[in-house]
């Protein structure tokens, strides 16, 4: 029996499905997605107290449309529908939708007209988040408006008696400032909820998953020194003690005196098995003249993989791998058979995912699978990892290998290294390390003309990255104070020789990505 309710999105290939369930978890409500068409038969199998529909990018009237289970409606189920999902609700209910001849994006002021269940507690006038092209012309018989816009009658509706409510506007995106209070409004008093999703919940529930799962065989963690990896060994050393071997594997594409910083810390503050592994040379050769970004991941997640084998017969008979894989990297890698892999374009291959051999001689144990990185951060506190390591910026698994644009060498991974140390350390000396994301360092495949000594160089180039976010799945580009930048770059044309030109990375995610590769 789960010591906490579960709320469920159903992703209808939105770009905020999975915003949505962070958010509905920031109410202490555990929330999953799922695909479109899940069964009625499986949500009442897994005593699903809420449903919402995710917008997406299909119209209701189209041939083809994502449809979901027709018995979904008559569940008992309370349905929160956004955007496409009021569509589809209303459509299958017998209301009517089609084209809006004036398209609302962006923000747009709602009226409240009834005070209750979703919009209990708000103002009488709030501001939304609005993107679609399709509307509700008719409401199903026994639905009522609930709010209305300037633009969009039916702005949000509802059948109160059978807990139907679909808007028509963005709740889980900042845009809308009341948002997160809609959806406590849906969870708790539409849905019933209680907030018990919590950080000790979710410790007792994964011991004892551990434990279960386990036995009383070995288990060895792949661990990278960074906050996923830190987290899972924590986790799992507390489920299963003695029974841990955390494995480093050292890949050469790590940071700046890096591996002997992990060595220190985990043999100091940790009481954990803990294997030093350094395959620099193996993995540099299994990447000598690939330089397609996808290659490096596939290639280096491989031979991750059979270095773990390799070393872990030399300890005997080991069946379990820990990973620090994490929602996000199963969101982008859209790996087929996983939630989400049904409805999602894949983004790029996260190592640990979608670079893993089909083949392999660990069953793998992904404790934190569902999880977002703050409720990661938050979840290493409660099991007392150090601070320097819960609050620290993520880092790669194919480390600097994906900051190096082309091949990667020992040569250009060392000039990076040092780049990379002049960065972060600034970074910190300003007092912008916690306040961003990540801030990090690429070094490109282009060489430009400079001056230096009244001689001409044609060097390399530099492209500083930093950013905003609070879960990875969107980010804005850092507005780092002018000085803070010029210092950085004065910094490294003077103290590495090899690059003469550094560049600021302006984009945001999406349309890029946080990395490069």
């Amino acid at each position: 029996m789960r010591p906490y309710d579960l709320i469920v999105v159903l992703d209808f290939g939105a770009q905020y499905s999975m915003l949505i369930a962070r958010r509905v978890r920031e109410c202490n409500v555990y929330c999953e997605v799922l695909p479109h068409d899940v069964s009625v038969n499986e949500l009442k199998k897994r005593q699903v107290k809420g449903i919402i529909i995710s917008g997406g990018p299909a119209s209701v009237y189209e041939e083809g449309a994502p449809q979901a289970d027709p018995n979904l409606w008559t569940a008992g189920i309370p349905i929160l529908g956004i955007c496409y999902g009021l569509q589809l609700m209303a459509k299958e209910l017998g209301g009517n939708v089609k084209p809006e001849t004036k398209r609302e994006y962006g923000k747009a002021d709602l009226f409240i007209d009834d005070e209750t269940n979703l919009f209990a507690g708000l103002p009488q006038q709030i501001q939304s988040w609005m993107s679609h092209g399709d509307t509700v012309t008719v409401l199903p018989n026994g639905f009522k408006q609930l709010a209305h816009s300037d633009n969009t009658q039916f702005a949000a509706a509802g059948n109160i008696q059978k807990g139907l409510f679909g808007v028509q506007f963005h709740p889980e995106v900042v845009h809308t400032p009341q948002g997160i209070n809609i959806l406590k409004n849906f969870v708790y008093i539409v849905c019933g909820c209680k907030p018990t999703w919590t950080t000790a919940n979710f410790i007792e529930q994964q011991v004892k998953e551990l434990r279960e799962k386990v036995g009383q065989e070995k288990i060895l963690c792949a661990l990278s020194g960074g906050v996923d990896s830190t987290v899972v060994s924590a986790l799992v050393n507390k489920a299963v003690g003695d029974q841990l071997t955390c494995m480093f594997i050292d890949q050469g594409f790590m940071r700046k005196d890096e591996a002997k910083k992990i060595v220190e810390l985990f043999t100091k503050s940790f009481k954990i098995n803990l294997i030093h592994v350094d395959a620099a040379e193996r993995f540099f050769t299994r990447l000598k003249g690939v330089s397609d970004p996808e290659q490096k991941r596939i290639g280096i997640g491989n031979e991750f993989i059979r270095t773990f084998e390799e070393e872990a017969k030399k300890l005997g008979h080991i069946p379990f791998l820990a990973q620090g894989t994490l929602y996000p990297d199963v969101i982008e890698s859209a790996v087929p058979g996983t939630t989400t892999g049904k409805v999602a374009k894949k983004i790029k291959t996260h190592h640990n995912v979608g670079g893993l051999p089909e083949k392999m001689g660990f069953k793998l144990v992904e404790p934190l699978r569902l999880l977002f990185k703050d409720e990661v951060r938050t979840l290493g506190r409660e099991l007392g990892v150090p601070e320097e390591i819960v609050s620290r910026q993520p880092f790669p698994g194919p480390g600097l290998a994906i900051r190096i644009i082309g091949e990667v060498t020992p040569e250009r991974v060392k000039i990076l290294q040092e780049v990379d140390d002049i960065v972060v350390s600034e970074i910190k000396a300003a007092g912008f390390y916690k306040k961003v994301w990540q801030s990090f360092a690429v070094l490109l495949p282009i060489r430009t003309v400079g001056v230096m000594g009244d001689k001409r160089t044609y060097l390399n180039t530099i492209a500083i990255r930093a950013v905003t976010s609070t879960d990875a799945m969107t980010a804005d580009w850092a507005r780092l104070p002018y000085d803070l930048l010029e210092k950085i770059s004065s910094r490294i044309i003077n103290e590495t020789p090899e690059i003469n030109r550094v560049v600021y990375d302006i984009s945001s995610k999406p349309p890029s990505t946080i990395e490069w590769e």
